[in-house]
């Protein structure tokens, strides 16, 4: 008869058994469900990794097929190699990396051959160190050039081959008598690993960096404006409502009101998109010196009216909302300033995005700079010397930054003007037709066309010529 200690001992087991076993299970669950959500957000993430793998199984090839690896030998695995370090999500970054890794490769390979010729000339006790001379100069000038601004946005991973190749043929070259075979291989099995990479990223369901690039910051200026047309209504219910706590954990909740976070965190990913753009070839609208340098400067003065943002969205749920009065009083300068500015910034969103010229964007910024000039008269004025202080503060810094995200919007709407003329946005079609007359008793149109006049009497049309008309008079 088994003892009660033993009968626990093994329920204990089972238990933990059992509890390992349901933590497996839902970490299982857990991944398939963010599979599922990542191949469904983006189904081009699901493309890109079967391209990855169709060119790993391509340059495989050289490997797996005898009479090629009679020729390549172990070098056929640098073709795979290459591969796996060049092949990324945009065209951008795989032609990107793909030049400067074939570059540097050939160039390390030329010097290093050259190097080990010079080194051999010094004989057996001279050799090694004219080889280790060589390779801490060109390390140490290599590594020193990656500082430099312009190299290391574009050309950093192309400095690091250019070290490493160097290295290892220079260092290789010591040992193994065919050095000029080796670089041979070496270079070209990297060059057909790099071809594959670019044809397949180029001709198989392509993701440009410079379409990410443009429809990430025609998104951004919507983001903004889509912000400030629910900041302003949130904002003045509370100069409504009062301010109840029930209103202040509303505003914590709506997560429309936090797209500017969005914005605020886009500055890596805006300067990766530039600078993989700029490797693409022209294809579509998107030329091969379009001026990406003003989408980066929109992307700028779009994150700094998302800090504007963000101190507004602190004002939401801040526990010290201002005078009620002050606020009534700003009321309507403010709304106009928020709702032009937004209908502007969506607007130029929109303009981008279409790639057409913006049709009502400098009225709305006009419209929002007379109502800031107003709201600057209004707080100049006398009429706050008898206001507490500490009650006009809160309404003052909305105000106040609702000056400054006015202002930025305007020098987006400048910024965008010139993106339309030098990258010569179209139109919009207003050729629409005329609508029909409200009211079928009297009206009557000026067609400057053909100079006549149209007279609608009672549904019935009676059309004079202009000598007519003259002669009726």
């Amino acid at each position: 008869m088994a003892s009660p200690n033993t009968n626990q001992q093994k329920e204990g087991v089972v238990g933990r058994v059992l509890a390992l076993s349901k933590v497996v299970k839902e970490k299982v669950l857990g991944i398939s469900r963010l599979t599922k959500e990542i191949a469904q957000d983006d189904p081009r993430k699901v493309i890109h990794s079967l391209k990855v793998g169709l060119s790993i199984s391509m340059v495989s090839l050289l490997y797996y097929y005898q009479p090629l690896y009679e020729n390549f030998g172990l070098s056929a695995m640098w073709a795979v190699m290459t591969v796996v370090v060049v092949f990324e999500y945009t065209v951008g970054a795989t032609l990107g990396k793909g030049l400067n890794r074939a570059i540097a490769t050939f160039g390390a390979g030329a010097l290093g051959v050259g190097a080990h010729y010079l080194a051999s000339l010094a004989g057996t006790t001279g050799e090694p160190i004219l080889i280790g001379t060589f390779v801490f100069v060109q390390a140490a000038i290599a590594s020193f050039i990656r500082f430099f601004p312009k190299v290391k946005a574009r050309y950093d991973y192309g400095m690091l081959i250019f070290i490493l190749t160097f290295s290892l043929i220079s260092v290789s070259g010591f040992r193994d008598d065919e050095v000029l075979e080796m670089a041979h291989k070496r270079l070209l099995t990297i060059v057909i690993g790099g071809s594959a990479c670019v044809m397949i990223s180029i001709f198989v369901c392509p993701v440009w960096a410079s379409e990410e690039f443009h429809y990430s910051i025609a998104n951004k200026l919507e983001i903004l404006g889509d912000f400030l047309e629910a900041f302003v209504h949130e904002y003045f219910k509370i100069s409504k409502e009062g301010e109840s706590e029930d209103n202040k954990g509303d505003f914590k909740d709506k997560s429309f009101l936090e797209g500017y976070k969005k914005v605020l965190n886009s500055k890596s990913s805006d300067d990766s998109l530039a600078n993989f753009a700029r490797w693409e070839p022209g294809h579509g609208k998107f030329k091969f010196h379009h001026p990406w340098d003003l989408y980066l400067k929109i992307g700028a003065i779009s994150r700094q009216c998302a800090y504007r943002m963000e101190a507004l969205n602190a004002q939401l749920s801040s526990d010290t909302q201002g005078s009620f009065e002050v606020r009534c009083t700003i009321q309507e300068l403010c709304s106009e300033m928020s709702l032009e500015s937004s209908k502007a910034l969506k607007e130029l969103g929109s303009s981008i995005r279409t790639m057409t010229r913006p049709s009502s964007s400098d009225t709305h910024v006009a419209s929002a700079k007379a109502a800031m000039k107003s709201l600057k008269s209004l707080l100049k004025s006398n009429s706050w010397k008898e206001t507490n202080l500490l009650s006009l503060i809160p309404v003052v810094t909305v105000a106040s930054l609702l000056i400054d995200i006015v202002e930025f919007t305007e020098k987006i709407a400048d910024l965008v003007n010139d993106l339309a003329t030098l990258t010569q946005f179209g139109t919009e079609n207003t050729n629409q037709a005329p609508k029909p007359p409200q009211s079928p008793h009297c009206e009557s149109g000026l067609k400057t066309d053909n100079l006549q006049l149209v007279i609608l009497v009672e549904d019935s049309v009676l059309t004079t010529s202009e000598s007519e008309k003259s002669n009726m008079v």
